[in-house]
């Protein structure tokens, strides 16, 4: 009997022992769980922070551009399209930096210059459309306005690269915002700026992918010419374009039939590497190359710019791309990407793009992109200039010290084309583009030059 109630009371332990083990582990799994929440809950609150704050640092960059573009107009409708673009840019910049999560007060002079950048350059804008001209007071504030968004400018792209780098994260932001943003931002006097109550609507800023690439799209598609081909032709195609002695293996990824230029894509492994890294679309509509790029690791750089120009002329012309120009370029990591336009007549063709990616090792061609040029490629019928090149550029704001002068034909936001003076200038440090109609002698656009040690691009 003694021996039947130890049994029980050694199982009753057991038991218990047993629901002890459950709880604890119940308890660890809750504390993991809810410590991966946190973990889930901080990152996404670091992803929406740092989205914010690339939007942020993307519309200050804008307002900075639409400024300097606004201090060379020199004409009044010109001048109220930019000014306008700069209420834009600053209103939506105030969004994002709203969103940032350091306390107002360590924002105040930020956030002001911002409103006061709205608030003028919407005010100007009013007067630029009414035909009114703008007043030396006026350029001598958008002036300072420029040269105060270039301090901001600078100040956030030092965050943003202490941020890159791991120096700085939002938790040290929230304590030590004061010290990061509240950088001295004067202010000009608050009887010169107009308070306006109004609305604004968000739109899409620009995204650079070379001059006048936003308005590169047609549904005509004027260059892709030819008849229908299949698939194995089109991977014909490919593999010439490639090199066939270059080709180990291809074949077809998918067919993109649900876009405006309906392609073959094909994956392909080029000989000596492991895995097939190269893609290359093939257009159906008379087998084009729309598109081809491929990665490897390069090399100490050997190629200079100069000569990544003339290899990739060179490339275009051996491939069908005759009288190609190169413009605009940028350098990343051993790589050169270049933008190249169409010339006829010794006029350049904006619309008529295509895009080269160079190894700076050996210059190998190791991306094309076609798409402008398919869109838009034909032999023009060009206008007859009637403003000569001094009236033209007697229009031009007298700041600008010109340096290169050409004819240029250039696309719209209407999808059309106009054939304009392009001059290519500087005011004080920076290098802008005027482009002034060649018929009506109307000031068509202003592009700034970036030039930075990696590349040259325009805004």
């Amino acid at each position: 009997m003694n021996k039947l109630t130890d049994w029980k009371n050694r199982l009753k332990k057991g038991h218990m022992l047993s629901v002890i083990v459950v709880l604890f582990a119940i308890v660890i799994a809750l504390g993991v769980w809810i410590y991966k929440k946190q973990v889930d809950y901080r990152q996404a609150s670091e992803n929406q922070y740092n989205m914010a704050f690339f939007e942020l640092v993307d519309y200050v960059q804008n307002v900075e551009t639409y400024l300097a573009k606004s201090l060379i107009s020199s004409t009044a409708e010109h001048g109220a399209e930019t000014l306008t673009n700069v209420w834009r840019e600053a209103n939506l910049a105030q969004v994002y930096l709203s969103r940032l999560p350091i306390e107002s007060k360590e924002l105040e002079k930020t956030e002001k210059f911002l409103n006061q950048v709205s608030d003028y350059s919407y005010a100007l804008s009013r007067k630029n459309i009414y035909k009114e001209e703008l007043t030396k007071e006026d350029l001598d504030n958008l002036e300072q306005l420029h040269d105060y968004s270039i301090e901001l400018e600078n100040t956030l792209n030092q965050l943003s690269a202490d941020m890159n780098e791991g120096r700085i994260s939002w938790d040290e932001l929230t304590k030590k915002g004061k010290i990061a943003f509240a950088q001295e931002v004067s202010n000009i006097s608050k009887d010169s700026f107009t308070n306006l109550e109004e609305n604004f609507h968000e739109y899409s800023g620009l995204i650079y992918d070379g001059a006048f690439s936003e308005h590169m799209t047609s549904s005509t598609k004027k260059g892709l010419t030819g008849e229908n081909i299949d698939e194995e032709k089109a991977k014909q195609i490919a593999k010439q374009f490639i090199g066939e002695d270059k080709v180990q293996e291809i074949f077809l990824s998918s067919k993109s039939e649900n876009t405006d230029m309906v392609t073959y894509d094909f994956n392909a492994k080029i000989n000596g590497e492991k895995e097939a890294n190269l893609v290359i679309s093939i257009s159906e509509k008379g087998g084009h190359v729309v598109f081809m790029n491929y990665n490897r690791n390069i090399e100490a750089e050997s190629v200079s710019q100069k000569r990544a120009d003339e290899i990739g002329k060179e490339f275009l012309e051996n491939h069908g791309f005759p009288n190609m120009k190169e413009t605009y370029y940028l350098k990343q990591e051993g790589i050169v990407t270049i933008n190249y336009a169409y010339e006829q007549d010794g006029i350049v063709i904006y619309s008529d793009l295509v895009k080269l990616k160079i190894a700076l090792d050996n210059g190998e061609v190791m991306g094309i992109e076609t798409t402008g040029y398919l869109n838009s490629h034909e032999k023009r019928n060009i206008d007859e200039v009637t403003i000569s090149k001094e009236k033209a550029k007697s229009s031009l704001n007298p700041k600008l010290k010109i340096v290169s002068e050409n004819l240029a034909i250039i696309p719209t936001q209407w999808k059309t084309e106009v054939l304009c003076w392009e001059f290519k200038g500087k005011v004080d440090e920076t290098d802008f583009l005027v482009y002034i109609n060649a018929k009506t002698g109307k000031e068509e656009d202003i592009l700034v030059i970036v030039n930075t040690p990696n590349g040259t691009l325009t805004h």
